[in-house]
C-alpha cells in the first residue's frame, strides 16, 4: 500500500547528503557521489558504492560529486540524485514530498534558485531553504529564539559557515570555501611535494580521519600509505606521522582560524560577552578533526565545544524545522521559496 506523505529535511553537502524524514529522523545517510555510464547517461551506482568507484572506473563510466564547494557545480545530476533520494527515503508513495533544504550563509541567489529548481524539478512538492548555522543551532539543541548569542562554527566537505545568531536570525556571518575537501587536497599536496607520490582522494581522506591533526597529539601515531612514485611510475609504500599530517593541514586550518577572529572582531559587545560565557559551538565532520577545537580556544580565549551529532547537526536542525512548514506555506504566496529565521 503507498505511503502518505512524507515531509523530508536535507543536508545536502558537498561530501554527503543526509536526509531527515518527518516523524523518523535521519533516514538516510550517503556520500553525495554517483556513477555514471557515458555511453547510456544511466546511473549505475549511487552514494556508498558510487563512493568506492571512485578513481577506480574504466574509460565510459565516471564517478563524480555533483556539488562544490556546498552549491550545485553539475544541475542536471543533482536533479537526478535528489529524486534517487527522496524514492529511497521515502518508499512508494503517490504524494510529492514538501522539502526544507539547507544551503551555506554565503551562496548567491542563483545558487540558491539552483537548488530550488533541483529539488523541485526532483519531486517535492514545494522546497524551502534553511542557512546551515541556523539548522546546525537547532540541531545542537540549542534555543535561538532568545536574545542571546550564539556562535556557530559549521565545518562540512566544501565550506565552512561561521556565524552569531541572535534572536532566531545571523548577525554576522562568514563563508569560506575551505573545509574537508581542501584538507584532503592539502595532504594530497604535502606527500607529493615532500615524497614525490601521488596519492587518491580516497587515500587523503582516510589518513585525514585516521591521523589527521589540527593540535599536537600527546602521543604520536603514524599510517602507511600507498600511491604512485612520480619518478618511478611504480606503486610506493610509505609511513605518515600525525606530526607531518600538523604540518599538511596547518594553512587550512589557520584560514578557519582566521575566520572565526575576523567574524568575533564584527561582533557586537554584548553579543561577544554572551558568546565568551557560553563559548563556541562546532558541528559538521570537520569538527572531528583532532585537536581544532582545542586550536581555536587557544586562539581566541573562548571555549569551544563540539556538538553530540556534530555529523547529523545540521539535518537534525533542518528536521525539526519541518514543524514550522504548515504555517511557512500558509503564509506563502507567489514565491517558490522562503528562506526560514525562526
Amino acid at each position: 500500500m503507498a505511503a502518505f506523505r512524507t515531509d523530508l529535511g536535507i543536508d545536502l553537502g558537498t561530501a554527503s547528503i543526509l536526509v531527515y524524514a518527518k516523524g523518523k529522523g535521519i533516514v538516510l545517510n550517503e556520500p553525495s557521489v554517483v556513477a555514471i555510464d557515458q555511453n547510456t547517461n544511466n546511473f549505475l551506482a549511487v552514494g556508498e558504492e558510487a563512493r568506492q568507484m571512485l578513481g577506480r572506473t574504466p574509460g565510459n563510466i565516471i564517478a563524480l560529486r555533483p556539488m562544490r564547494d556546498g552549491v550545485i557545480s553539475n544541475y542536471h545530476i543533482t536533479e537526478r540524485m535528489l529524486k534517487y533520494f527522496f524514492t529511497k527515503a521515502m518508499g512508494r508513495t503517490f504524494f510529492k514530498p514538501r522539502v526544507i533544504i539547507c544551503v551555506p550563509s554565503g551562496i548567491t541567489e542563483v545558487e540558491k534558485r539552483a537548488v530550488l529548481e533541483a529539488s523541485n524539478n526532483a519531486g517535492a512538492r514545494r522546497t524551502f531553504l534553511i542557512e546551515e548555522p541556523i539548522a546546525a543551532a537547532i540541531g545542537a539543541g540549542i534555543d535561538i529564539t532568545e536574545p542571546n548569542g550564539n556562535m556557530i562554527i559549521d565545518i562540512g566537505g566544501g565550506t565552512t559557515d561561521v556565524a552569531v545568531i541572535s534572536l532566531g536570525g545571523i548577525v554576522i556571518s562568514r563563508s569560506l570555501k575551505i573545509a574537508g575537501d581542501e584538507c584532503d587536497e592539502a595532504i594530497a599536496r604535502y606527500i607529493r611535494k615532500k615524497y614525490n607520490m601521488m596519492i587518491g582522494e580516497r587515500s587523503a581522506e582516510d589518513l585525514k580521519i585516521s591521523i589527521g591533526t589540527a593540535y599536537p597529539r600527546e602521543k604520536e601515531i603514524s599510517m602507511d600509505v600507498r600511491g604512485r612514485n612520480l619518478l618511478t611510475g611504480l606503486p610506493k609504500n610509505i609511513n605518515i606521522s600525525s606530526n607531518e599530517m600538523l604540518e599538511a593541514l596547518e594553512e587550512p586550518v589557520s584560514q578557519i582560524v582566521e575566520t572565526v577572529h575576523a567574524v568575533l572582531e564584527r561582533t557586537p559587545p554584548e553579543l561577544a560577552a554572551d558568546i565568551g560565557n557560553k563559548g563556541i559551538l562546532m558541528t559538521g565532520g570537520g569538527a572531528l578533526l583532532y585537536g581544532i577545537d582545542k586550536l581555536i580556544t587557544k586562539n581566541t580565549g573562548i571555549s569551544t565545544y563540539i556538538a553530540d551529532d556534530p555529523i547529523g547537526s545540521v539535518a537534525i536542525g533542518t528536521g525539526k524545522a519541518l514543524d514550522w512548514v504548515d504555517l511557512l506555506e500558509h503564509d506563502l504566496v507567489d514565491s517558490d521559496s522562503i528562506r526560514i529565521n525562526v
